[in-house]
């Protein structure tokens, strides 16, 4: 669990796997904009891209969640 609370290797993870690779533009973006534009032709395997490449990202969100409402209850 230490591993998912590490702000540093959940950030060197969203600039990395999260981004990567990164010319013409991030994978991820790509991504997100095949989905935002309807998922035409979008194979499992192009959903399953998004989700591993969308993990990092997902980390980072729980991570500053977690720790906001664990200063809250203090």
């Amino acid at each position: 669990m230490k591993l998912l609370n590490d702000w540093k290797l959940v950030i060197l993870l969203c600039l990395t796997l999260g981004l990567a690779p990164f010319f013409p533009e991030p994978h991820f973006w790509g991504k997100l904009k095949w989905i935002a534009g309807g998922a035409n032709n979008m194979q499992p395997m192009d959903w399953f891209d998004t989700l591993m490449h969308g993990f990092p990202f997902l980390l980072l969100i729980r991570l500053i969640i977690v720790n906001f409402t664990k200063k809250d209850e203090s």
